[in-house]
């Protein structure tokens, strides 16, 4: 699903260069839980952002589901993404003053999907985080679990094969932040292939894989025993 060969990416202070990741090989099967953990600025974000097709690498390969990225038109990318990607992130990053199913409903509208699609679509995804009783409360009416299933109603809404999560516990408390888990969990279990940055050590202990970055290079990766 997602294969890494060789990718570096170097930012520039000035005229600084500043090396982020070096030379990083990885591979991520179809249905698998990988959490990305390490020390600010050793890279992991840019990793994650790279995987998610956010960002590009400066040089080295990166195919996602056979399809060579670096070489995929703007349009071709963008298509990439609604297909294959769903996002979710730390700060939900929803619009406070419409509703949780209208917030949900976005990704389908940018992608042109006829209206009754949308709509049956749109309360598939609120059931499945358990938030049908909540699809006209506005998410600022919604406490910060609650938003963060609505986030995650949004990015599996499309069907993706992968979702890309970014710190999704670390503005949750920890029983909201065990419902995400759990949710993750069976998403996983349904076939979702998830990767997912986190700084917690018992929210990487529900990943299957946990790869540890450090100076730019993955430097260790553990195995966890999941029931």
């Amino acid at each position: 699903m997602i294969d890494l060969q060789d990718v570096s990416k170097t930012y520039h202070l000035g005229q600084v260069p500043v090396p982020v990741l070096k030379r990083v090989s990885l591979h991520i099967r179809s249905s698998e839980f990988v959490a990305i953990m390490g020390p600010s600025g050793s890279g992991k974000s840019t990793l994650l952002n790279i995987i998610g097709c956010l960002d590009t690498a400066d040089s080295g390969r990166y195919l996602l589901s056979g399809t060579s990225v670096a070489e995929a038109s703007d349009a071709h990318l963008a298509a990439l993404r609604n297909r294959h990607l769903g996002f979710i992130f730390q700060s939900f990053n929803l619009i406070p003053r419409i509703s949780a199913e209208r917030n949900v409903e976005l990704p389908m509208i940018y992608a042109r999907v006829d209206p009754q699609v949308r709509k049956n679509r749109v309360l598939a995804a609120l059931d499945i985080v358990g938030l049908s009783d909540r699809a006209k409360h506005t998410s600022a009416n919604l406490s910060g679990g609650q938003q963060q299933r609505v986030a995650i109603a949004r990015a599996i809404v499309n069907d993706p094969d992968v979702i890309i999560a970014d710190e999704p516990t670390g503005a949750l408390d920890s029983t909201n932040s065990l419902e995400v888990m759990r949710l993750f969990q069976q998403l996983n279990a349904s076939g979702k292939t998830i990767v997912m940055v986190t700084h917690e050590d018992d929210i990487a202990g529900f990943a299957q894989r946990v790869l540890h970055v450090r100076d730019g290079s993955i430097a260790s990766i553990t195995k966890n025993n999941r029931a």
